[in-house]
């Protein structure tokens, strides 16, 4: 199972991080927890429509958007308006990436060296959209307190395992304690500094689920700048066959 293109879910305290370990739920609540965030947004095939919001100090922009996901290796995202822009696509098979321009109808492969470049000038990268991880099952977690916490949330810090590949020291999560939606996310780089703020709103239905339609990114190291995404449409389990994850399909424009 693999999540949509959450740029499309993307992710060591020290004595002085961000929360003091608290022991009243047990191990198994604490899996619980990060279980139903880890699945909330996982099928084995999606399909999704989308906008995403992109805003600077000194532009911005709204790019309207279809993506389609398969297994855990597969992404395809083809941006639908504004006109400029129609066309212009992103296909993921494992950790290789291709982008189409239609402009000058070319394909181009991205390089390791264009990893950590903007993907369509947003705040995410290219390698958010490659990386793949479980939450679940890559990460060791604990229940932790927070600093002017609320009642009705809970705080869960999320460390990587030592052989996983990720640029995050460790991850905090606020979710509702009654159903475990998550709130807010925080992620810190390895020397404990605070990088990157998820925040979930929008809570609706979608195929059955409860799901925040709205993600907002905010990078902590430029003032000013914030991605949004917004889900219109979620659909989970569909089919979504092989042909749509090719370079051909990437060049059709369809």
């Amino acid at each position: 199972m693999r999540t949509i293109p959450i740029f499309i879910t993307v992710l060591l305290l020290t004595a002085a991080g961000p929360g003091a370990q608290v022991t009243d739920m047990s191990d198994a609540d604490v899996r619980e927890i990060i279980q139903t965030i880890d699945e909330l947004y996982r099928s084995e095939t999606s399909y999704s429509e989308f906008e995403m919001e992109i805003v600077t100090p000194h532009w911005q922009r709204t790019l309207v958007m279809k993506a389609w996901s398969q297994g855990m290796d597969k992404t395809f995202i083809r941006i639908e308006s504004p006109k400029k822009d129609k066309g212009v696509a992103t296909l993921r098979i494992e950790n290789e990436m291709w982008n189409y321009l239609p402009k000058t109808n070319k394909v181009i492969k991205i390089p390791p060296s264009m990893m950590m470049s903007s993907w369509m000038g947003s705040d995410f990268t290219n390698d958010d959209l490659v990386k793949e991880f479980s939450l679940f099952e890559d990460y060791s977690y604990e229940l932790i307190e927070m600093e002017g916490d609320r009642d009705d949330l809970v705080y869960v810090n999320c460390i990587p395992r030592e052989d996983l590949p990720v640029v995050w020291g460790n991850i905090v999560i606020a979710a509702q304690e009654k159903d475990y939606i998550p709130v807010w996310q925080k992620f810190y780089d390895e020397e404990g500094q605070l990088m990157r703020v998820w925040v979930y709103s929008d809570v609706r239905q979608f195929g059955g689920r409860a799901i925040p339609a709205a993600m907002e990114m905010l990078p902590q190291t430029k003032e000013g700048h914030k991605t949004v995404i917004r889900y219109t449409k979620l659909e989970f389990d569909v089919g979504v066959g092989d042909e749509v994850f090719s370079l051909r399909n990437l060049r059709s424009g369809d």
